[in-house]
């Protein structure tokens, strides 16, 4: 099966980034890490998982690599997603992120393996707190603590078909509480969120209501590798990554 691939890698106009000013670049993704530009690692992993090239860019010049291709942007990460996934890219696609050194093959082979078995319109990437913490006991994420599991999110996405971009509308009008699980909820039913609060939401229960909300078929897919869930977001996050880049073979 081929796969299309969609590297959203856009930032704020007009607001500088602390990573790229300490840096003294212009944008996020040719931070370096150990000295080599932020999404060439992206940009490996994807060639290494043999997905289908070119790989579509939004919000980054695609004249950096001559494995991408240029996809419209917009405002939010969101709206750029919309844009360039209703401009011509075939499905099923990938939906990934320039901030993510630490994206491998297996950790791609896993995920779209699992997400086509779903037969799903849309799947998300999660890795569970289980895996995270025991290995990453430091590490600050934003945790969905559903009552069988808490997990948080990868930055992989994968759009089998147009019915998959009913999520991503979803997205464009809640893409603000991102980091608000309670309030991103609530924006989806209430009892759902009562259910969340309460401790008695399990992950298949949310997916569930998203699906029937959005008339499609949604489905998580768990990640059992810990730096699926590790992206650069702050420089704490960029010192632990190179760290755990410096001890893995090359």
């Amino acid at each position: 099966m081929s796969v299309s691939v969609l590297i959203l890698a856009g930032q704020r106009e007009g607001v500088v980034d602390p990573l790229c000013a300490s840096a003294g670049v212009e944008r996020k993704a040719v931070i370096p890490i150990n000295g080599k530009p932020m999404i060439d690692y992206v940009l490996d992993a994807l060639s290494a998982a043999r997905l289908k090239l070119p790989f579509h860019v939004s919000g980054f010049g695609a004249d950096y690599d001559k494995r991408l291709i240029q996809s419209p942007s917009a405002p939010g990460p969101a709206g750029s997603a919309h844009a360039a996934l209703t401009d011509g890219i075939s499905f099923p696609c990938l939906v990934t992120t320039c901030d993510h050194p630490l994206l491998t093959q297996e950790m791609l082979d896993i995920f779209i393996e699992r997400a086509s078995e779903t037969k799903a319109d849309f799947c998300v990437g999660f890795a569970e707190k289980s895996v995270i913490q025991p290995a990453y006991p430091d590490v600050k994420r934003t945790y969905w603590n559903f009552s069988d599991t808490p997990v948080s999110g990868c930055n992989l996405f994968y759009i089998a078909n147009e019915k998959g971009l009913a999520v991503i509308e979803f997205w464009k009008q809640a893409q603000h509480l991102r980091k608000q699980p309670i309030k991103l909820a609530r924006t989806v039913a209430w009892g759902l969120l009562f259910k969340y609060l309460l401790g008695r939401l399990t992950l298949l229960e949310a997916f569930s209501y998203v699906s029937k909300r959005l008339n499609i078929t949604a489905a998580p897919i768990l990640i059992p590798i810990a730096e699926a869930a590790i992206d650069v977001d702050k420089p704490s996050d960029k010192v632990l990554v190179e760290h755990i880049l410096a001890k893995s073979p090359s």
